[in-house]
């Protein structure tokens, strides 16, 4: 398939304020040589713990931050470089929903008036826009007569992130950046908001790029997963492919630290201990080292890369036991796999 968006080599170093007489400036991070790509229709989720990467890398995406390097392409138009996609063109067709829908919604504006702000600042007549905001209340399956002229302060979480969906909407972009855009909300509402979200996807052709902390909610809604880690990406694949045979050490902590809804199964160690690295001074080699119970000293003589599970696959991880030769004593063991845990 056609990718509609490809990433290649980001990076962002966000700098320490304060630092020693005399001493090296200090940077966080952030994100660092992050590559992947999402085709046309498909959705893909993004995991990892806080503090990986994750909504940093939707704001570079956005243009809300500038990134420091990396090739950024949209539809095959450069998106970064001078002379590319510009900024009003690539805000009409990508769009981004945040994880608060108070913060995200102007106080002051009704909910028609916030919808339709947007087509308004790109030329598109009053009243054409207002009702192109009820269109698309409609559509988030909200009744326009109702919820119109109500303001933020009188809808619920549901609602309001409903009314973000809409607004999102209202430029009629290809791609939409979700950034846990559902985990605030209850349960029964959250399973509400998934379903209109995989219809509309259907309905309007919409590309995603889901970013959760929820594995079961990444693995319902996406096609292809991307695992981060300290800014990094550690494994990328199918869905089926991560959740059913995941290749990573940090994926397979991350799928069994799962609550389970079996009773007996009870969880006698941690999955994963420790907190990750700071992210100003990472450790060397494999950025999971630090945590992994299968670190050696090639770990920490080398990084690995982000290399296919088996040759032609789509199913990549950045691990020293899957990659031949790399000096692991498990790097031979049928493609890395991680017998007896």
């Amino acid at each position: 398939m056609k990718a509609l968006l490809a990433v290649e080599g980001l990076r962002k170093y966000f700098p320490v304020k304060g630092r020693r007489l005399g001493g090296p400036r200090l940077f966080v991070q952030a994100v660092d040589g992050v590559s992947f790509s999402i085709a046309e229709g498909e959705t893909l989720g993004v995991v990892g713990e806080s503090g990986c990467g994750k909504s940093t890398t939707a704001r570079l995406l956005m243009r809300l931050i500038a990134p420091d390097a990396g090739e950024v392409r949209f539809g095959g138009a450069d998106v970064l470089g001078p002379g590319g996609l510009g900024l009003r063109e690539l805000r009409r067709n990508m769009q981004m929903v945040f994880q608060d829908s108070y913060a995200s919604l102007n106080p002051r504006l009704s909910v028609t008036d916030t919808i339709a702000f947007g087509p308004r600042v790109h030329g598109m007549p009053k009243e054409k826009a207002r009702e192109r905001a009820r269109e698309l209340l409609s559509l988030v399956r909200l009744d326009p007569g109702q919820f119109g002229p109500r303001y933020p302060h009188e809808l619920s979480g549901g609602q309001r992130q409903r009314v973000n969906f809409a607004r999102a909407l209202a430029l009629a972009p290809r791609l939409v950046i979700l950034d846990e855009a559902v985990s605030a909300l209850d349960k029964s509402i959250e399973a509400q908001v998934l379903n209109l979200l995989m219809d509309l996807r259907q309905e309007l052709g919409l590309t995603y790029l889901f970013i959760s902390h929820d594995l079961n909610v990444v693995q319902y809604v996406s096609d292809r997963v991307l695992v981060m880690y300290l800014g990094k990406v550690m494994e990328y694949g199918p869905v089926d492919d991560i959740y059913h045979r995941p290749r990573h050490p940090y994926t397979r902590a991350l799928l069994a630290s799962r609550p389970s809804m079996n009773p007996e199964a009870r969880m006698a160690h941690p999955p994963l201990g420790g907190d990750p690295p700071n992210p100003i001074n990472p450790p060397s080699g494999c950025r999971f080292r630090t945590r992994c119970a299968f670190a050696e000293e090639a770990c920490q003589r080398a990084e690995p890369a982000l290399t296919t599970v088996v040759p032609g696959s789509p199913h990549c991880a950045a691990c020293h036991m899957i990659i031949p030769g790399s000096g692991h004593s498990r790097s031979g063991d049928e493609g890395g796999r991680m017998k007896g845990t």
